[in-house]
């Protein structure tokens, strides 16, 4: 990975990711498949300049989907569920 912003893709904006940012102080983000938990704290505490007490990650499975008569796959996603230390936040409007 050449650039931070390339691990981290977007937050994951929800009702269940709303009730954890505001109650547990954790946010989520869709993150490049390849990327590892330690690529993706550093990345996370450079672009927000916030210190990141864990990283949990998971690999969305892929879902079949037709068009007409064409079958495919939709893409590999992997998710990043960032728990925030005390006194750091992340506002995401």
């Amino acid at each position: 990975m050449n650039n931070y912003r390339d691990i981290i893709k977007e937050p994951i904006v929800t009702e269940k990711t709303a009730d954890l940012a505001q109650n547990h102080n954790t946010i989520v983000f869709s993150v490049d498949p390849k990327a590892n938990k330690t690529q993706i704290k550093q990345a996370v505490e450079k672009i927000f300049s916030v210190k990141v007490e864990s990283v949990n990650t998971l690999n969305a499975t892929t879902k079949k989907k037709r068009v007409g008569r064409y079958a495919g796959r939709t893409n590999k996603r992997k998710k990043a569920i960032v728990k925030l230390a005390e006194g750091s936040s992340i506002e995401l409007n």
